[in-house]
């Protein structure tokens, strides 16, 4: 039988606000994680949207205690497992295990050729070392690995494997999923392809984890409650407004790009500062100012407020 959905199943990837100094903002953390809390959601923390490979450990470790304290309990919180090396992290999932996370989520290293066999033994070595439920990152567009379905169908029978995160922009990859595992109680698909959730969730998928929901996770929580509720029709009239909402920072952007603008954003909301760590470039005042003239109409259409 399917899971009901609800407020928890909407998981934001959380941004992770930085000083000047590059150093992690806690006072942000407590903003940001007040506002999930009083959504309801869960909050993913050391994600993509997290520029979690662009940290280092201790500002890994800072960000996970905070994002704990932050959410007090009240939220379920997901740690990621960033880099290539095996050992750390599972060292590092042991650290936020001590240190409250509810869930693990991990990707492949992203360095070398992997096979399929490469794949399900790396998976299957890291649950075997971990406390915390686990759940399999799928992201091609950063790992430029795309595990295979039965692969994670296989993986899905491990007891300390809890689901699949899977951002892959692929239709026919989705229905499948969801064709496998949305009847599941025991393994979660969770949609990390935004503009898919209502499609997904109406499929029958388990939840959603949209970096919009940085910016108005109330909308996200709308559009679950409606599909849970059968108003199909309501559901989709949200995954049109946040589509509106998250074109404001994508549209025209490479990910690396629309992750400084996202943060552009919150900061003008107050939520956190528009800094980003290197790869990626924090936009400078000019920069800025013009890219806030330029949406300025349809920000204040939306009227997120």
């Amino acid at each position: 039988m399917k899971k009901k959905l609800s407020a928890e199943q909407v998981i934001v990837p959380m941004v992770s606000p930085f000083t000047a100094r590059q150093e992690i903002d806690r006072d942000a953390v407590s903003r940001m994680c007040a506002m999930f809390a009083g959504a309801g959601v869960s909050v993913f923390a050391l994600g993509t949207t997290g520029e979690g490979d662009s940290m280092s450990r201790e500002q890994r470790e800072v960000l996970v205690e905070a994002v704990v304290r932050g959410v007090g309990g009240k939220v379920k919180v997901y740690a990621g497992l960033t880099g290539n090396s095996l050992s750390e992290s599972v060292r590092d999932a042991k650290k936020y295990a001590a240190l409250g996370a509810d869930y693990l989520v991990a990707k492949l290293p992203a360095y070398y050729p992997m096979d399929e066999n490469q794949m399900l033994q790396y998976f299957e070595r890291l649950a075997d070392s971990v406390d915390l439920p686990l759940f399999i990152y799928n992201i091609p567009g950063t790992t430029h690995h795309s595990i295979p379905l039965n692969i994670v169908d296989i993986l899905s029978y491990h007891p300390q494997i809890a689901g699949l995160k899977d951002s892959e922009r692929d239709e026919n990859r989705l229905r499948e999923s969801v064709l496998r595992w949305g009847g599941r109680e025991d393994f979660d698909f969770l949609i990390g392809w935004a503009a898919m959730s209502a499609n997904g969730l109406q499929l029958g998928a388990n939840g959603i984890v949209p970096s919009t929901g940085n910016l108005c996770p109330e909308l996200y929580v709308q559009l679950v409650d409606h599909i849970a509720a059968g108003n199909i029709g309501a559901a989709f009239q949200y995954q049109e407004l946040t589509d509106r909402v998250s074109a404001l920072y994508q549209k025209g952007r490479n990910l690396s790009q629309s992750i400084a603008a996202l943060k552009v954003l919150m900061k003008q909301d107050g939520l956190c500062s528009g800094e980003v760590l290197l790869p990626m470039i924090t936009m400078d005042t000019e920069e800025e100012e013009k890219y806030l003239a330029e949406i300025k109409t349809e920000w204040e259409n939306l009227n997120l407020k």
